[in-house]
């Protein structure tokens, strides 16, 4: 089958933050897990703005900050027990939409309200009762406009409240070493992702992510990390971390999506389109540390503009790169007679794919909205022969690409 692949591939090679605020006294001090009290705590429209009121057993540090696009308000706490929150009682009106709480992480956990309309945070009040130590969040939201609601959203930079840095150790820079592969298995923890009959696109992923991981093992010569190992939420900027910080040479964030037409069904691979990459370089100047934007190249001492000109550099590189590894994935798929969407190869502006120096595909396994995908994907033995595919498919890539490189260098 790679030979196949190969005689294929030979043909294509020619935002700010709004508030941050801590209780009194750190976890330490804290005795067992706060839990939510779900009879007082309500979401509620008031004229000219939006109340939360949420009603904790003691008190716990906490920030409070909107994202757009989807509008969302984020209050991320130290752990809460959140099993007698319904989101049905918790939100009464129309200003949000739906409310999910859960874990994040060890010690962390957070609450998403999405937003029907935009509205900025105006005050903020967590007052803790002396004699029982019980406390209340009090939160009041403004409405606003979309320009107001865009210039105040995003993640305070607060000192104490950033992921941990996960421990991986690169390869060595040995050009003759082995491939580095990162498997992105999508979502996970609070953040479900599609879910269709009792599948969910969480626990598929990581399944097949570990079966991809192994069929690559198994051929030797191949390095493989997961950005998760187990059902916890990774935010879409980690995911890209961890195959920076691991030097790979290729990253696949896994997804089975689900459409409300139903109508999509197949495989699908996406690269980062053109339009998207310009705003990405902005973006990423801006918002991330210059060393981690670019392995191997130090932009600590560079302006937006150097930054910028380089990331495009990098992304002439490796867009093709890309393009390749995608149109591998899909033909290791149709050799091995997998279901492929009528159009297989797009591209879209999803985060995960905005790394300008590493080759990035989303690979669509197929739609949970779709019997026959769900049914599939629900097989172990059909998703090992998945499997199979694209990591053929992947070392496929390999050959064909250092065939390209090879032809550069001459």
């Amino acid at each position: 089958m790679i030979r196949n692949l190969l005689m294929s591939l030979a043909l294509f090679v020619a935002a700010g933050p709004l508030l941050a605020q801590g209780a009194g006294g750190g976890q330490d001090a804290l005795s067992g897990l706060a839990r939510f009290d779900a009879e007082q705590s309500r979401v509620r429209d008031t004229h000219g703005g939006l109340s939360v009121d949420l009603h904790l057993s003691q008190g716990v540090p906490y920030r409070v900050y909107t994202l757009d696009d989807p509008r969302r308000l984020v209050l991320d706490f130290r752990e809460v027990d959140w099993r007698a929150m319904s989101a049905t009682r918790l939100v009464q009106g129309e200003k949000v939409l739906t409310a999910r709480a859960g874990k994040i992480r060890p010690g962390w956990s957070r609450m998403v309200l999405d937003l029907a309309e935009p509205v900025v945070l105006e005050s903020a009040d967590l007052r803790i009762a002396p004699e029982t130590g019980r406390a209340h969040l009090a939160l009041w939201l403004r409405d606003a406009d979309e320009a107001e609601f865009a210039a105040a959203a995003g993640t305070p930079d607060v000192a104490g409240w950033a992921v941990p840095e996960r421990e991986i150790v690169p390869p060595a820079d040995d050009p003759f070493g082995p491939l580095v592969v990162v498997l992105d298995p999508g979502h996970g923890g609070i953040d479900p992702g599609a879910e269709s009959e009792g599948v969910v696109e969480k626990d598929l992923m990581l399944s097949f992510a570990r079966e991809v991981k192994e069929a690559l093992l198994r051929g030797g010569d191949v390095e493989v990390i997961l950005t998760r190992e187990d059902d916890s939420f990774v935010s879409l900027e980690r995911r890209v971390a961890v195959a920076h910080e691991a030097r790979a040479d290729i990253f696949i964030s896994l997804h089975a999506d689900s459409l409300s037409e139903g109508r999509a069904k197949g495989a699908t691979a996406y690269t980062l389109d053109d339009e998207a990459s310009d705003a990405a370089s902005a973006a990423l100047a801006e918002r991330h540390e210059r060393d981690d934007l670019l392995a191997g190249v130090d932009l600590s001492h560079s302006d937006d503009v150097v930054a910028d000109v380089l990331m495009d550099l990098a992304r002439l590189e490796t867009s093709p790169r890309a393009e390749l590894l995608a149109r591998a994935v899909i033909l290791g798929l149709r050799e091995s007679d997998l279901p492929v969407n009528s159009r297989p190869l797009r591209a879209a502006g999803f985060s995960v794919l905005k790394s300008p120096d590493i080759p990035s595909v989303l690979l669509e396994l197929g739609f949970l909205s779709s019997g026959r995908d769900r049914d599939n994907l629900s097989d172990p033995e059909w998703r090992e022969h998945m499997a199979v595919a694209v990591a053929d498919a992947v070392r496929a890539w390999a050959i064909a690409d250092e065939a390209a490189r090879e032809l550069v260098r001459q």
